[in-house]
Protein backbone atom coordinates (compact mmCIF):
# COMPACT_ATOMS: atom_id res chain seq x y z
CA UNK A 1 0.00 0.00 0.00
CA UNK A 2 1.46 3.17 -1.28
CA UNK A 3 0.55 7.17 -0.43
CA UNK A 4 2.33 9.35 -2.44
CA UNK A 5 1.29 13.29 -2.69
CA UNK A 6 3.79 14.64 -5.17
CA UNK A 7 3.81 13.87 -8.60
CA UNK A 8 4.00 15.84 -11.97
CA UNK A 9 2.34 15.00 -15.43
CA UNK A 10 2.84 15.99 -19.04
CA UNK A 11 0.58 19.22 -18.08
CA UNK A 12 4.26 20.70 -16.35
CA UNK A 13 7.79 18.26 -16.93
CA UNK A 14 6.36 15.10 -16.47
CA UNK A 15 6.11 12.08 -19.19
CA UNK A 16 2.76 11.19 -18.64
CA UNK A 17 -0.86 12.25 -18.87
CA UNK A 18 -2.47 12.57 -15.89
CA UNK A 19 -4.89 9.75 -16.21
CA UNK A 20 -1.55 7.46 -16.80
CA UNK A 21 0.31 8.74 -14.58
CA UNK A 22 -2.75 7.71 -11.66
CA UNK A 23 -3.02 4.22 -13.98
CA UNK A 24 0.12 3.18 -13.24
CA UNK A 25 0.40 4.22 -10.08
CA UNK A 26 -3.26 1.89 -9.66
CA UNK A 27 -0.93 -1.34 -11.52
CA UNK A 28 1.79 -0.39 -8.25
CA UNK A 29 -0.50 -0.80 -5.71
CA UNK A 30 -1.04 2.67 -4.62
CA UNK A 31 -3.59 3.55 -2.58
CA UNK A 32 -3.63 7.58 -3.71
CA UNK A 33 -1.74 9.50 -5.12
CA UNK A 34 -1.69 13.91 -5.57
CA UNK A 35 -0.99 15.26 -9.25
CA UNK A 36 0.33 17.74 -8.20
CA UNK A 37 1.96 19.92 -11.43
CA UNK A 38 4.00 22.65 -11.42
CA UNK A 39 1.57 26.10 -11.72
CA UNK A 40 2.28 29.76 -11.63
CA UNK A 41 -0.23 32.34 -10.86
CA UNK A 42 -1.50 32.56 -14.41
CA UNK A 43 -2.30 29.44 -15.45
CA UNK A 44 -4.19 27.79 -12.48
CA UNK A 45 -7.89 27.20 -13.26
CA UNK A 46 -6.70 25.56 -16.48
CA UNK A 47 -3.82 23.08 -14.81
CA UNK A 48 -6.45 22.48 -11.83
CA UNK A 49 -9.41 21.96 -14.06
CA UNK A 50 -7.82 19.55 -16.60
CA UNK A 51 -6.24 17.49 -13.30
CA UNK A 52 -9.47 17.08 -11.54
CA UNK A 53 -11.30 15.47 -14.67
CA UNK A 54 -8.69 12.72 -15.08
CA UNK A 55 -8.72 12.57 -11.50
CA UNK A 56 -12.76 12.39 -11.18
CA UNK A 57 -12.81 9.93 -13.91
CA UNK A 58 -10.07 7.36 -12.39
CA UNK A 59 -11.61 7.33 -8.85
CA UNK A 60 -14.96 6.62 -10.91
CA UNK A 61 -13.23 3.41 -11.98
CA UNK A 62 -10.46 2.33 -10.39
CA UNK A 63 -9.68 1.24 -6.42
CA UNK A 64 -7.46 4.45 -5.95
CA UNK A 65 -7.90 7.89 -4.64
CA UNK A 66 -6.86 10.29 -7.39
CA UNK A 67 -6.31 13.66 -5.83
CA UNK A 68 -6.45 16.70 -7.77
CA UNK A 69 -3.61 18.95 -6.77
CA UNK A 70 -0.70 21.59 -7.73
CA UNK A 71 3.08 22.45 -6.98
CA UNK A 72 3.44 25.68 -6.19
CA UNK A 73 7.00 26.82 -7.60
CA UNK A 74 9.38 29.62 -7.66
CA UNK A 75 6.64 31.79 -6.55
CA UNK A 76 7.73 34.94 -4.45
CA UNK A 77 7.65 34.54 -1.32
CA UNK A 78 5.08 37.52 -0.85
CA UNK A 79 2.40 35.78 -3.17
CA UNK A 80 2.38 32.17 -2.15
CA UNK A 81 -0.26 32.35 0.47
CA UNK A 82 -2.69 34.34 -2.12
CA UNK A 83 -2.04 31.75 -4.54
CA UNK A 84 -2.13 28.95 -2.47
CA UNK A 85 -6.05 30.10 -1.84
CA UNK A 86 -6.52 30.78 -5.33
CA UNK A 87 -5.68 27.37 -5.66
CA UNK A 88 -7.89 26.02 -3.30
CA UNK A 89 -11.50 28.35 -4.29
CA UNK A 90 -10.50 26.80 -7.95
CA UNK A 91 -10.69 23.23 -7.10
CA UNK A 92 -6.86 21.94 -6.05
CA UNK A 93 -7.48 19.06 -2.63
CA UNK A 94 -4.26 19.88 -2.11
CA UNK A 95 -1.48 22.43 -2.28
CA UNK A 96 2.02 21.64 -2.05
CA UNK A 97 4.79 24.07 -2.12
CA UNK A 98 8.13 23.58 -3.76
CA UNK A 99 10.73 24.49 -0.84
CA UNK A 100 13.80 25.66 -0.57
CA UNK A 101 15.77 22.86 -2.06
CA UNK A 102 19.55 22.78 -1.90
CA UNK A 103 19.44 21.86 -5.77
CA UNK A 104 17.28 24.43 -7.08
CA UNK A 105 17.68 28.48 -6.98
CA UNK A 106 14.65 29.10 -4.60
CA UNK A 107 13.92 32.28 -3.20
CA UNK A 108 14.87 32.13 0.55
CA UNK A 109 11.93 33.04 2.52
CA UNK A 110 9.71 30.51 0.56
CA UNK A 111 9.74 27.71 3.18
CA UNK A 112 8.88 30.18 6.08
CA UNK A 113 6.43 31.44 3.83
CA UNK A 114 4.93 28.52 3.16
CA UNK A 115 4.74 27.12 6.65
CA UNK A 116 2.96 30.25 7.92
CA UNK A 117 -0.05 29.71 5.29
CA UNK A 118 -3.51 28.01 6.15
CA UNK A 119 -4.10 26.57 2.39
CA UNK A 120 -0.62 24.87 2.24
CA UNK A 121 -0.86 21.47 3.17
CA UNK A 122 2.92 20.21 2.44
CA UNK A 123 6.46 21.87 1.82
CA UNK A 124 8.17 19.79 -0.47
CA UNK A 125 11.78 18.97 -0.28
CA UNK A 126 12.85 22.13 2.39
CA UNK A 127 16.53 21.79 2.06
CA UNK A 128 18.42 23.24 4.94
CA UNK A 129 15.25 23.35 6.65
CA UNK A 130 15.80 25.83 9.95
CA UNK A 131 14.80 24.84 13.54
CA UNK A 132 12.27 28.18 13.61
CA UNK A 133 10.75 26.25 10.49
CA UNK A 134 9.82 22.91 11.89
CA UNK A 135 8.58 24.51 14.73
CA UNK A 136 6.20 26.59 12.19
CA UNK A 137 5.58 23.36 10.57
CA UNK A 138 4.41 21.51 13.87
CA UNK A 139 2.60 24.31 15.16
CA UNK A 140 0.64 25.39 11.75
CA UNK A 141 0.21 21.39 10.95
CA UNK A 142 1.99 21.66 7.44
CA UNK A 143 3.79 18.38 6.36
CA UNK A 144 7.09 17.97 5.53
CA UNK A 145 8.20 16.23 2.74
CA UNK A 146 10.67 13.12 2.38
CA UNK A 147 12.03 13.15 -1.05
CA UNK A 148 12.64 9.81 -3.48
CA UNK A 149 13.71 12.42 -5.99
CA UNK A 150 17.36 12.50 -7.08
CA UNK A 151 19.20 16.01 -5.82
CA UNK A 152 16.07 17.33 -3.55
CA UNK A 153 16.99 13.86 -1.34
CA UNK A 154 20.43 14.51 -0.07
CA UNK A 155 18.57 16.83 2.51
CA UNK A 156 16.37 13.83 3.85
CA UNK A 157 18.45 13.08 6.98
CA UNK A 158 18.65 16.85 8.38
CA UNK A 159 15.02 16.85 7.28
CA UNK A 160 13.88 14.51 9.71
CA UNK A 161 16.03 14.88 12.99
CA UNK A 162 14.71 18.43 13.15
CA UNK A 163 10.82 17.00 12.93
CA UNK A 164 11.42 14.76 14.93
CA UNK A 165 13.18 17.71 17.24
CA UNK A 166 10.49 19.61 17.18
CA UNK A 167 7.34 16.85 16.53
CA UNK A 168 6.23 18.49 12.83
CA UNK A 169 4.73 15.66 10.99
CA UNK A 170 6.77 14.09 7.94
CA UNK A 171 5.78 12.15 4.50
CA UNK A 172 7.57 10.41 2.22
CA UNK A 173 6.85 11.30 -1.57
CA UNK A 174 8.23 10.15 -4.55
CA UNK A 175 7.95 13.57 -6.95
CA UNK A 176 7.68 11.10 -9.82
CA UNK A 177 8.18 12.77 -13.28
CA UNK A 178 8.12 9.44 -15.25
CA UNK A 179 7.05 5.83 -14.61
CA UNK A 180 10.09 4.60 -13.29
CA UNK A 181 9.44 7.34 -10.46
CA UNK A 182 6.58 5.97 -8.83
CA UNK A 183 6.86 4.11 -5.78
CA UNK A 184 6.70 0.62 -4.37
CA UNK A 185 6.77 -0.64 -0.39
CA UNK A 186 10.09 -2.06 -0.45
CA UNK A 187 11.93 1.62 -1.70
CA UNK A 188 9.55 3.62 0.13
CA UNK A 189 10.83 1.71 3.28
CA UNK A 190 14.46 1.69 2.73
CA UNK A 191 14.13 5.72 1.87
CA UNK A 192 12.75 6.16 5.01
CA UNK A 193 15.16 4.27 6.71
CA UNK A 194 18.28 5.66 4.96
CA UNK A 195 16.78 9.21 6.30
CA UNK A 196 17.59 7.92 9.88
CA UNK A 197 14.19 6.58 10.69
CA UNK A 198 13.59 3.77 13.00
CA UNK A 199 11.36 1.18 12.13
CA UNK A 200 8.68 2.95 14.43
CA UNK A 201 9.01 6.39 13.09
CA UNK A 202 9.33 5.20 8.96
CA UNK A 203 5.57 3.25 9.73
CA UNK A 204 4.68 6.67 11.15
CA UNK A 205 5.30 8.45 8.22
CA UNK A 206 4.18 5.95 5.25
CA UNK A 207 1.19 4.78 6.93
CA UNK A 208 -0.62 7.35 9.84
CA UNK A 209 1.04 10.21 8.81
CA UNK A 210 -0.46 10.05 4.70
CA UNK A 211 -4.01 8.73 6.60
CA UNK A 212 -3.60 11.90 8.81
CA UNK A 213 -2.96 14.13 5.41
CA UNK A 214 -6.14 12.54 3.71
CA UNK A 215 -8.25 13.01 7.09
CA UNK A 216 -8.13 16.95 6.19
CA UNK A 217 -8.76 17.17 2.29
CA UNK A 218 -12.04 17.91 0.79
CA UNK A 219 -12.39 13.98 0.18
CA UNK A 220 -15.89 13.21 -1.78
CA UNK A 221 -18.40 10.61 0.57
CA UNK A 222 -18.13 8.17 -2.25
CA UNK A 223 -13.64 7.66 -1.97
Amino acid sequence: MVYDFHTHSSLSDGSLSPIELIRRAHKRGYKAIGVTDHVGAGYLDRIIKEVAQDCALAREHWDILAIPGVELTHIPPAAICETARRAKELGAWLVVVHGESIVEPVEEGTNAAALQCPHVDILAHPGLLTLEEAQLAAANGVFLEISARKGHSLTNGHVCQLAILTGAKLLLNSDAHEPSDLLHPKIAHQITQGAGLTEEQSAEVLTANARALLGILPLPTQS
